[in-house]
């Protein structure tokens, strides 16, 4: 059985690039970057999906989301 989650991200212009983190998931290494918007955005996708296997394969608790975290 396959779950899904949905996390919020955020993406900030950062001189030359573009940098890409996840609030709820940024403890566990959730931040990356990308030439582009589409590509911080790509990346910030494989990113978290990559965190979320690590965290259930180890039988690590999934943080909630909280509501004052903004979504660009």
């Amino acid at each position: 059985m396959t779950k899904t989650f949905t996390f919020k991200v955020v993406v900030e212009p950062d001189e030359d690039r573009w940098h890409a983190y996840c609030p709820a998931l940024k403890r566990q290494g959730a931040s990356t970057w990308g030439h582009t918007l589409e590509e911080a955005l790509k990346h910030i996708d494989e990113v978290v999906q990559l965190v979320v296997e690590s965290m259930v394969e180890h039988g690590d608790k999934l943080p909630e989301e909280t509501t004052d975290e903004v979504q660009i």
